[in-house]
């Protein structure tokens, strides 16, 4: 079976020895090789665990050798809206085609995310009819606070973590995230690394291993 997305897959090469997945999403002009390099640690601590990196269905407008989850070069609110629904609706299919593989339910697949990829898998963890077993975000926010609260139907648990330092999307971001899903009764653990800036570093990689660790468990 092939996905709808392109995809590097890491993990068991024998589907019985699978029992459940991570689904990485790449930032904005990234890729799937990108996102994966999180895997180098994780993979040894979860062995029964495939990990599925998929490269955006879309060419990146600013990066042309990467992807994107949606556009970023008009700025314009609605049109990002539009575009990121359009990404969702690709995602479920690709997270539908991956059940079916391995026969997994959403309690068996955690998604996670850096920057635009995060900003997704929010996105994702709160409009499914079936929650997921949980959500790992790292340097995203909310794309649209009033739609997502509209559209909210579940409340699969997150872990999101945030540098102080980020140039790329404003600390408070996290800040506003927090708020936004506790009001919203959705449990949500953060974390602010210091002196970090936008991107993913071995501490933030190690806290996220524990958090996946801790919920595959249950």
């Amino acid at each position: 079976m092939t996905f709808c997305l392109n995809t590097k897959i890491i993990g068991p090469t024998n589907p019985e020895n699978i029992k459940n997945a991570v689904i990485l999403l790449h930032g904005y002009g990234g890729d799937g090789q990108d996102i994966s390099l999180l895997t180098l640690n994780w993979q040894r601590f979860l062995p029964s665990t495939v990990f599925l990196c998929p490269d955006g269905h879309q060419k990146c407008k600013i990066n042309p050798s990467g992807y994107q989850w949606f556009d970023l070069s008009i700025d314009d609110e609605k049109y990002i809206l539009d575009e990121s629904i359009k990404a969702e609706n690709i995602l479920f299919k690709f997270i539908n085609e991956i059940k079916s593989k391995f026969k997994l339910s959403n309690s068996k697949i955690i998604l996670g995310g850096f920057s635009q990829g995060c900003m997704m898998s929010i996105n994702l963890g709160l409009t499914t009819e079936e929650k997921f077993n949980s959500i790992i975000g790292f340097s995203g926010k909310i794309i649209n606070k009033e739609d997502l609260q509209k559209r909210k139907i579940s409340n699969t648990k997150m872990f999101l973590l945030h540098g102080d330092s980020d140039e790329v999307v404003h600390p408070s971001s996290l800040l506003e995230a927090n708020d936004f899903l506790i009001r919203n009764s959705v449990e949500v653990k953060i974390y602010m690394l210091k002196n970090c800036g936008h991107h993913i570093p071995v501490e933030a990689s190690s806290l996220a291993l524990n958090y996946i660790k801790n919920n595959l468990s249950q």
